[in-house]
């Protein structure tokens, strides 16, 4: 748990989402030394702005909250988010195709995505409050063939939390160097914990401060 700090992407995608808050959520990424800060893909510029001189990352969201955007469009959203110097993207699968079991179509969007993100860091939200058990490790394994860094459990929008037990199975379904990332539900140091242990590389949580330093988390969110 040393450098617990850098498991962190510092989160605020709600769509109420001030210029004060993203300053905020800045401000507090540097002084922490977050890993990353995810937000919405208009406050890109801001963030990159606002971190420059750090080796805090600007993360954002692809496909977000629904992931039932078409390809085309998630592959225009990254390639825009590249274009204006993001670093990480975090993109939602199609859960009715997967669940429709086009196998294919899932993971030929995810490759696309990874390709438009030019060797750039992409982790896959799967939204494993939405899915199988079975459904789970098809969707981590179709993330990990089609080229994903991470798979990622839940956007925090849908139903659903990052589990202990969420982790163990996508665990047993990586491949191809893929890491795993947890997110929603994550408010204490013990959860965070937990999930490490269980093998999640990466926590995204807007209760960052709160992990670390032991004080009360506030309200929840994304």
């Amino acid at each position: 748990m040393e450098k617990l700090n850098k498991y962190v992407d510092h989160t605020n995608l709600k769509p109420f989402a001030t210029k004060a808050d993203i300053e905020k959520l800045c401000a507090e990424a540097r002084k922490w030394d977050f890993a990353s800060v995810c937000v919405n893909p208009c406050n890109i510029p801001l963030a990159k702005e606002l971190l420059k001189g750090s080796d805090v990352k600007v993360c954002t969201v692809i496909g977000f909250p629904l992931g039932q955007n078409t390809t085309a469009v998630k592959v225009q959203e990254t390639k825009d988010a590249y274009e204006m110097g993001c670093e990480e993207f975090d993109m939602v699968i199609n859960v009715g195709r997967l669940k429709d079991g086009c196998q294919d179509y899932v993971r030929d969007e995810i490759k696309a995505v990874v390709e438009a993100a030019q060797g750039r860091l992409v982790k896959v939200i799967i939204e494993t409050g939405l899915l199988t058990d079975e459904e789970k490790a098809i969707a981590t394994r179709l993330s990990c063939e089609a080229g994903a860094d991470f798979v990622k459990t839940c956007t925090g929008v849908s139903q659903g939390v990052a589990t202990v037990e969420d982790i163990k199975l996508m665990k047993e379904n990586l491949s191809n160097g893929a890491k795993l990332k947890a997110s929603s539900g994550i408010r204490s140091y013990e959860d965070a914990k937990a999930l490490i242990d269980a093998g999640a590389q990466r926590l995204g949580t807007s209760a960052g401060i709160a992990i670390i330093t032991g004080a009360p988390a506030g309200e929840g969110g994304y």
